[in-house]
């Protein structure tokens, strides 16, 4: 018993390794923030505090990581780029005039491999057949579109 209260920063420390290896098969982040708890009991070892002091230094740092880590850590986990799906996904993209556009006359675009039916976003625009654009927004089966401008013009 005289080696444990010797060195209990070496039992925390052990404390702490089974903790944090234990969160990798779980990853809830409630185990690593025991481990941490683990790790602040091992400091108060280290400096020599009494063994009621260790496990409350642990304990509260424990139920803090818990409390004010953890869910910050959570939460930004679980958000994630914005996924966008069906045709919001090529607005922004760039776009191969197939057919004239023009305010009075919908056109055509080539766009991610597909035909889709075009009009420009201003409808003063008239967009010439092998001319880039991009892709301002989508409505109904309609890409409003918009010349992207080349080096030299």
């Amino acid at each position: 018993m005289d080696w444990l209260s010797e060195h209990a920063w070496a039992a925390w420390l052990g404390i702490a390794a089974v903790l944090g290896m234990a969160e990798l098969v779980s990853l809830d982040l409630v185990l690593i923030m025991l481990a941490v708890g683990a790790l602040a009991g091992m400091a108060t070892a280290a400096v020599g505090a009494a063994f009621a002091i260790q496990v409350i230094v642990a304990g509260i740092t424990a139920v803090g990581m818990l409390a004010i880590v953890r869910p910050s850590l959570v939460a930004r986990l679980h958000q994630g780029p914005e996924l966008r799906l069906g045709a919001a996904k090529l607005v922004g993209q760039r776009a191969v005039v197939t057919e004239q556009i023009t305010g009075l006359a919908v056109g055509q675009i080539k766009i991610g491999g597909e035909i889709w039916t075009a009009a420009p976003y201003d409808e003063h625009d008239i967009i010439e057949p092998g001319a880039t654009v991009e892709v301002f927004e989508i409505r109904g089966a309609t890409a409003y579109v918009h010349p992207v401008p080349e080096l030299g013009e």
